[in-house]
């Protein structure tokens, strides 16, 4: 098994090592980390990357918290400049009609917990990919146990060359993005999304 710690609408390479693998599970137990896609994802936006980061509440300084410990910060707009955010880059993409019931309750929705609300993401996704989705939650590794520790900071583990070009929004002013968030890919390519996740090598 291998397993992953949630992150916020994920990469492609994330979402795409999460199909290629027999069984995977999620891990809750690590301490969390700043800066990693934990509470973040990049999308293509008129001007290039544009960053999109979910604010968290912070421990005092020298504390530590686990993954499952933190939480939103809900005392700033973020959700609805993030979906701004995501409208303004997919309005005119040709899947974004197509979906934006499914995820547009998300940015209305005031979950506490940063871990439970990427999981419901992920979720969704894998619903809208009509694929079976393995919900399980880790906070403790058994001692002696086989699982493999991957992706647990979602970081892209592979290089640019190895995601195939894909037609997006702003392509001929920014040139082509690789590995963006996986909703990027959803609502350029719609229903051939899980094809495209699928060829993308994961590393040995």
């Amino acid at each position: 098994m291998r397993l992953f710690i949630p992150a916020y609408l994920p990469s492609i390479a994330y979402i795409a090592a999460l199909l290629q693998v027999e069984t995977y599970g999620f891990y809750g137990g690590g301490n969390y980390q700043k800066q990693t896609f934990r509470n973040r994802c990049n999308i293509h936006g008129a001007n290039g990357l544009l960053h999109l980061t979910v604010p968290i509440v912070h421990q005092k300084k020298g504390s530590k918290q686990k993954d499952s410990e933190v939480q939103i910060f809900h005392e700033s707009r973020w959700k609805k400049e993030h979906w701004k955010s995501l409208e303004a880059a997919y309005r005119s993409s040709p899947y974004f009609e197509f979906y934006e019931d499914d995820f547009a309750p998300y940015f209305n929705s005031e979950e506490s917990s940063l871990l439970e609300f990427n999981l419901q993401l992920l979720e969704r996704i894998f619903q809208v990919l009509g694929i079976e989705f393995q919900k399980k939650l880790l906070n403790d590794l058994p001692e002696g146990s086989e699982i493999q520790l991957d992706y647990l900071n979602a970081k892209n583990p592979l290089k640019s060359n190895h995601f195939p070009s894909y037609h997006q929004v702003f392509e001929n002013k920014n040139g082509f993005i690789p590995n963006l968030s996986v909703i990027d890919l959803l609502f350029n390519l719609g229903p051939e999304t899980e094809q495209y996740l699928r060829t993308i090598p994961l590393p040995a």
